[in-house]
C-alpha cells in the first residue's frame, strides 16, 4: 500500500510505518482505493473531491459521509477557554456519531481535540504527512511541549487509539486535500498559520465550486474577530462578493467572555452546520474537465 492506515500511533506503530513507507513515498494511494499517484496523468489538486481520476476516467465516489474535518493548532494556546473548546469539539463529534478528521498530530489542540472524541467513543482519522512522520509527529510551534504533554495526558489514555486510523500523505498539499475528501464540513478552532491557510483555502474551494460545504470558525475569546473583519474590509474593497461573506460562519459563543471556558462549542458548531445554507454562485467552472493526456507516441 501507497499510503498507510494505522489503528496504533504510538512509537512502535511508527516504526512499523516508517518502515512499511520506505521507498513507498512517491506513490498516492486515494482512500477510495489504491491507486499509484504516477498515473494520476492531469488530475490536479483542485479536482473535485467527488470524484477521483483513474488514466483519465472519472470514477464518482458515491459514498455520503457526515465526518467533520477540525483545523486547530499543534499548540495549546495560551487560554484555558481555547483548550475547552477542543475537548467541547471532539466530544460534540463523537456523541453525534461523527467521524473527526484532523491533521494527526498528537500535541496542542490537534491531541486534544481527538483525544476527546477518542474518550467519548468517537471515529478518528488523522492525517500527517510522511515527513512529520520521519520526526516524531507534527512538533509544537511555540514553546510549552511538557505543559501541552501534561494536558493531554490528563485528558486521556495516550494509548487509547483503537478508534482511530492514521493515513501517512506524501506533502502537506496533500494533507488537505484528502482531509478535505473525507469530509461533509469544517470546524476550525483557533490556531495560527497552518489553521489560517487551511481555512481560506477550502473557502476559496468552496467560492470557486471545487465543493460545496459549510465552513464554521469558533470565534472563542473572539480570536477570529480581526478574520471577520479582514472579509468585510475585502467586500468593502470591491475584492469579495457580498454573498461569499457567509461563505465563513462565525460562531461567538457568549457575550460574557467569562462564560466561554464553559460554553458548549461542540454543540454550537455542529448547529451551525446543521442550520447553513449554500450560497448561490454566479460563476461556475466545471472541475470534471481534464486536459487531454499528452501523446506518449515517438515519432519515427
Amino acid at each position: 500500500m501507497d499510503w498507510v492506515r494505522s489503528s496504533a500511533v504510538g512509537p512502535q506503530a511508527f516504526s512499523a510505518i516508517l518502515a512499511d513507507m520506505h521507498q513507498r513515498t512517491q506513490n498516492y494511494w486515494y482512500w477510495t482505493g489504491c491507486v499509484s499517484r504516477q498515473h494520476l496523468k492531469g488530475t490536479a489538486i483542485s479536482a473535485p473531491f467527488s470524484r477521483v481520476h483513474l488514466n483519465n476516467q472519472a470514477m464518482t465516489v458515491t459514498q455520503p459521509t457526515t465526518a467533520v474535518a477540525v483545523y486547530c493548532a499543534s499548540s495549546l494556546g495560551s487560554q484555558k477557554a481555547y483548550q475547552n473548546a477542543a475537548v467541547s469539539v471532539g466530544d460534540a463529534l463523537a456523541k453525534a456519531g461523527r467521524t473527526l478528521v484532523y491533521g494527526g498530530g498528537r500535541k496542542g489542540l490537534m491531541g486534544v481535540v481527538s483525544g476527546a472524541a477518542i474518550e467519548a467513543g468517537g471515529k478518528v482519522i488523522g492525517v500527517i504527512p510522511y515527513a512529520m512522520v520521519v520526526s516524531g509527529g507534527e512538533q509544537e510551534q511555540t514553546a510549552g511541549q511538557a505543559l501541552s504533554k501534561a494536558a493531554i495526558e490528563a485528558l486521556f489514555d495516550g494509548q487509547n487509539r483503537e478508534n482511530e486510523d492514521t493515513v501517512v500523505v506524501g506533502s502537506m498539499h496533500e494533507r488537505k486535500l484528502e482531509m478535505a475528501k473525507q469530509s461533509c464540513g469544517f470546524i476550525t478552532l483557533p490556531g495560527g498559520y497552518g489553521s489560517f491557510d487551511e481555512l481560506l483555502e477550502v473557502t476559496t474551494w468552496s467560492q470557486l465550486g471545487i465543493h460545496n460545504k459549510p465552513t464554521i470558525v469558533l470565534n472563542v475569546l473572539s480570536f477570529y474577530e480581526p478574520l471577520r473583519q479582514l472579509i468585510r474590509n475585502g467586500v468593502q474593497a470591491g475584492f469579495i462578493k457580498k454573498e461569499n461573506e457567509t461563505l465563513v460562519i462565525f460562531v461567538d459563543g457568549p457575550p460574557d467572555h467569562a462564560e466561554h471556558e464553559s460554553f458548549d462549542w461542540g454543540r454550537a458548531a455542529l448547529d451551525a452546520m446543521d442550520s447553513w445554507k449554500t450560497v448561490d454562485r454566479q460563476v461556475y467552472y466545471n472541475w470534471d474537465k481534464q486536459r487531454a493526456p499528452e501523446s506518449t507516441s515517438v515519432s519515427p
